[in-house]
């Protein structure tokens, strides 16, 4: 019995071996039978109910083990130790915004029973695959007065519930798709509505992470830096990331893997060719790419199968 087979099995529980295998209650979808499929040697898993699945057991470790049976299986897998975080901690912020942002000036909500104004905002929604389940999930709305006239406003929240940025997408043929809030783009758009425990989705932009999923955050069109907010709060949860850049962004796409894997994260990348992005894609396409991504390797940052032959 390997000790890493034994700090599994003290956390997962009853098993019984298949070939390579050990098949565990999954603690993920709670099946009454054992599909959680763990090999050790290969240091991957996969639930054959849920279709959970990973490349590193130190995310079963992490989240469902004690502090004692996470330092163990750092020190057998000489895992990247939270001092080697400092330099991005420790490195100088963008100054705080003082100001409180507020919803652009003539802002109305699509939530509620929308009025004949909001037919043109709905019918390009439409157009745009979104359901009437996304507009209420985003809380969507629109306006027609103002600066941001003639546009799909969909905002953010940070953790505390607090407005922190908004995206005003324009519905007609105006020169300038999108136009900006005044404030940083350093921000976790919808951090309120974000788990840290459970796969994460990068994409461009709103519209993409919309058909990516609820646990799909957008890169607001910027690349991402070190000592970004979204980097450091991924670094602080050790979450596992799928990159669904747009085709046209590889050396972003690049920089960005390079930068995970320089501190032991676990990254996938969703192959968005053949396609604009990920909102021209459709979520069955997506969802069926997202379960083919390929994982990001260490070193060479070439990419192979994440789960193989498991």
């Amino acid at each position: 019995m390997t000790k890493k087979y034994k700090i599994i099995s003290d956390i997962l529980g009853d098993n019984y071996r298949s070939n390579d295998e050990f098949l565990f209650a999954c603690p993920y979808c709670k099946h009454h039978k054992k599909k959680l499929s763990v090999n050790i040697e290969k240091n991957v898993y996969k639930c054959w109910i849920c279709e959970t699945l990973g490349r590193d057991l130190r995310r079963i470790v992490r989240r469902f083990g004690n502090f004692s049976q996470l330092q163990e299986w750092d020190a057998l897998t000489n895992h990247v130790n939270i001092s080697r975080f400092d330099d991005i901690f420790s490195e100088k912020e963008e100054p705080v915004q003082t100001e409180r942002l507020d919803m652009p000036r003539g802002f109305v909500s699509l939530n509620n029973k929308p009025s004949l104004s909001a037919a043109p905002s709905l019918n390009y929604l439409k157009k745009r695959g979104v359901t009437d389940e996304e507009i209420l999930y985003w809380k969507m709305g629109y306006c027609m007065e103002g600066k941001y006239s003639k546009r799909i406003v969909v905002p953010s929240f940070d953790i505390n519930g607090d407005l922190n940025y908004f995206i005003a997408r324009s519905f007609t043929n105006s020169k300038y798709k999108y136009l900006n809030p005044p404030c940083s783009k350093n921000v976790i758009f919808n951090e309120l509505y974000l788990e840290w425990d459970t796969d994460l989705i990068i994409t461009e932009g709103v519209f993409d992470a919309i058909v990516a999923g609820p646990n799909a955050v957008p890169l607001l069109g910027s690349t991402m830096r070190p000592n970004s907010k979204l980097f450091m709060k991924i670094i602080q949860n050790d979450t596992p990331v799928f990159l669904a850049l747009d085709p046209d962004a590889v050396k972003k796409e690049q920089r960005i893997i390079k930068m995970f894997l320089n501190y032991g994260l676990e990254v996938y990348k969703i192959d968005t060719s053949g396609y604009e992005d990920v909102a021209e894609m459709g979520r069955k396409e997506f969802n069926r790419r997202k379960r083919n991504a390929l994982a990001a390797i260490e070193g060479d940052y070439l990419l192979e199968q994440a789960i193989a032959n498991i």
